[in-house]
């Protein structure tokens, strides 16, 4: 599973990257809007530091205005996954951007027939909010294994890109069920290392290594 960061923290981004495993980012306009910076020299400087897919979100609503709009962020630079929208505008718009060969991640999927349209329309990727379900008292990962089996069913490239991930736990129950890229927050990325015992264990090992004298 492919594990990204959505955040357009350069901070955060230089950090997780510095561990060699991050292959990918996602961005939205409200996390560039926190940065206060200009939106194309955000995404320049990402895709500088990640050699991997970066997702970039257009703003419009209308399929003309997304697909003019998904043009120009796809020349900035060759690593941008360009975002539309899981409204039908936006499948319009995803249709003729994979019809150009600009790779799309349909956002916003709450349903597995919304990600089947996507899928159909060649989005490279689908991204469920699975948080966003849970927090209305759906079950969010019931429907990344939804989607998982219908794009195997019928063969469809297009990836699961499991997206609203709030705690560690999200990320191993995306793996289980087959997710292809999980991204998160910086803070859920942090914890993904982390464990009590290993701390614990590793203050032992040193203290008993002390304790017998090791130079």
């Amino acid at each position: 599973m492919h594990i990204y960061l959505d955040t357009a923290s350069v901070k955060e981004i230089q950090e997780a990257a510095s561990l060699g495993l991050l292959d990918g980012v996602t961005t939205n306009p409200s996390l560039v809007a926190k940065e206060g910076r200009s939106f194309k020299d955000v995404l320049l400087e990402i895709c500088n530091i990640v050699d991997g897919p970066i997702s970039a979100e257009v703003v419009s609503v209308e399929a003309e205005a997304m697909v003019k709009e998904g043009r120009e962020l796809a020349k900035i630079h060759k690593n941008i996954v360009v975002k539309c929208p899981l409204i039908p505008e936006g499948l319009k718009a995803t249709k003729r951007l994979a019809a150009e060969g600009i790779r799309v991640n349909v956002t916003l999927c709450f349903s597995p027939t919304q990600a089947l349209l996507a899928a159909k329309a060649g989005a490279w990727c689908v991204s469920p909010f699975i948080g966003r379900l849970d927090d209305v008292s759906s079950n969010g990962m019931e429907l990344i294994r939804q989607i998982v089996t219908i794009f195997r069913n019928y063969a469809f490239p297009t990836k699961v890109l499991v997206a609203s991930v709030r705690h560690p736990q999200h990320v191993v129950e995306a793996a289980l069920a087959g997710g292809d890229i999980c991204t998160m927050p910086f803070a859920v990325f942090q914890q993904l290392v982390k464990h009590p015992l290993t701390d614990v264990g590793l203050k032992k090992f040193l203290a008993d290594w002390e304790a017998g004298g090791r130079k």
